[in-house]
């Protein structure tokens, strides 16, 4: 029986707000579900003269929000002086933490100066059993996250100051959908009460069939069961909300992508936009370009939705 692959419906840019900047692979963890392959023995880092110009494509487009991921962007030796750049412009830099790395040697205070910038965390915490999270993430990761949790909230983190905004990661165990973000966030929000820990809100992640996750679900034989599962849900409801229409990714070589996913799988934006550098030369973002499409993209229109955001539904 041949399988026949729904085309995702076109899509065109809107108001570019958020660029969202990968600093680089180096990572302190090796997560099975981690998209970009990112681990300790990676190397890649954005190189200090691209760094720099990330400041100014920022004041020169007017973008609300600076979105630095990795890897472990705060590995990257620019990373603390970057944010101090974008907050003194009043952008809002959220960092996309693992929380692990808040107790690694060199970063004791990260937590005090992410806390001093006013920098929005977005954690990833894939569940509230250590076991779960510990299968997903290795041994010790659970006890680790919690600690880092306990350090932001000292800082006054997941209190609902705008200053000091919390937000956790949810992502299925498994080649399923993620359970519907509000009663999940209910869960979780009671779970950690029980270790003292309190958060703003939970963001709920599909897991993207490719890279490392995709490698896995073709060793179990269910990348294409999988594939079909998140064409089948697709809701063209979610189709106004996706990330990619206000958000360009960038890779720590400066090339310019429409999400995170495409820059894993090497699909550039269309047009002019192809690197940092032309966003320092055109003066505006054009509008109604039309957005890098494929089959994975059905992973963020399944079901509620799914975008860096969480749940494109409620």
């Amino acid at each position: 029986m041949t399988v026949v692959e729904r085309v995702f419906p076109p899509l065109k840019r809107g108001q570019l707000t958020t660029l969202q900047v990968n600093l680089g692979y180096r990572c302190n963890q090796s997560c099975a579900h981690c998209h970009v392959n990112a681990g300790p023995t990676r190397t890649e880092m954005m190189a200090a003269d691209l760094l720099a110009l990330i400041p100014q494509i920022l004041e020169r487009h007017g973008i609300a929000c600076l979105d630095l991921t990795g890897g472990a962007p705060e590995l990257h030796p620019g990373f603390r002086d970057l944010v101090r750049q974008a907050r003194s412009r009043g952008t809002a830099v959220i960092d996309r933490c693992n929380l692990t790395i808040l107790s690694e040697p060199d970063q004791e205070d990260l937590a005090e100066f992410l806390a001093d910038q006013g920098v929005c965390i977005t954690a990833s915490l894939p569940c509230y059993s250590a076991e779960n999270v510990d299968r997903q993430r290795g041994d010790g990761v659970f006890e680790r996250s919690i600690s880092g949790l306990r350090q932001l909230n000292a800082l006054g983190y997941g209190t609902g100051d705008p200053n000091r905004q919390l937000d956790l990661v949810y992502n299925p165990l498994g080649p399923v959908l993620p359970p519907p973000q509000q009663a999940l966030e209910a869960d979780y929000k009671t779970a950690l009460a029980g270790l003292g820990i309190r958060f703003d809100r939970l963001l709920t992640l599909a897991n993207m069939p490719i890279q490392r996750f995709a490698r896995q679900l073709e060793l179990n034989s269910e990348l294409q069961s999988y594939q079909a599962l998140l064409e089948e849900a697709h809701n063209p409801d979610n189709l106004e909300s996706v990330m990619c229409r206000q958000l360009i990714s960038v890779d720590w070589q400066g090339h310019l992508y429409d999400c995170d996913f495409n820059q894993q799988l090497g699909l550039p934006c269309s047009g002019e936009l192809r690197h940092l550098r032309d966003l320092m030369r055109l003066s505006t973002v054009p509008a109604d370009q039309s957005i890098h499409t494929a089959q994975h993209c059905f992973g963020c229109t399944a079901g509620a939705g799914s975008s860096c955001g969480g749940a494109l539904q409620g």
